[in-house]
C-alpha cells in the first residue's frame, strides 16, 4: 500500500487493513478423515486522506492487484508438501 501509495503521490493520514476469514473443519483424526476449508475471506481497506476520491480508488485497485496474499488465494497456486525426519524424506502413504 505504501509502496503504490508513495508512487502515485497520495498522502494517507491513515491506512489499516482488516482481514477476516471463516474455516471449516470436519472429521476424525482417528479415523483419518479430517477435512477443513477456507469459506471466505474479507479484506477492507480503511484509510483517512484528503486526495480525491478518484486517486484513492486508483490506489485501492492497485493495492488490490498487488496484494501477493490476495492473487495467492483467488488463482491456484501449486503446492508441494514434503515432511522429513531426521533430514531423511518421510513416506507418507498415500
Amino acid at each position: 500500500m505504501s509502496l503504490y501509495g508513495t508512487k502515485l503521490n497520495v498522502r494517507l493520514r491513515a491506512a489499516r487493513v482488516v482481514v477476516e476469514a471463516r474455516f471449516y473443519g470436519q472429521g476424525s483424526v482417528l479415523a483419518e478423515t479430517v477435512q477443513v476449508r477456507c469459506e471466505g475471506i474479507q479484506v477492507k481497506l480503511e484509510l483517512e486522506s484528503d486526495a480525491d476520491p478518484a486517486l484513492l480508488a486508483k490506489l485501492a485497485r492497485l493495492s488490490e492487484a498487488g496484494c501477493f496474499v490476495i492473487q495467492t488465494i483467488r488463482q491456484p497456486t501449486p503446492t508441494t508438501y514434503a515432511v522429513t525426519v531426521n533430514g531423511l524424506p518421510l513416506d507418507l502413504g498415500t
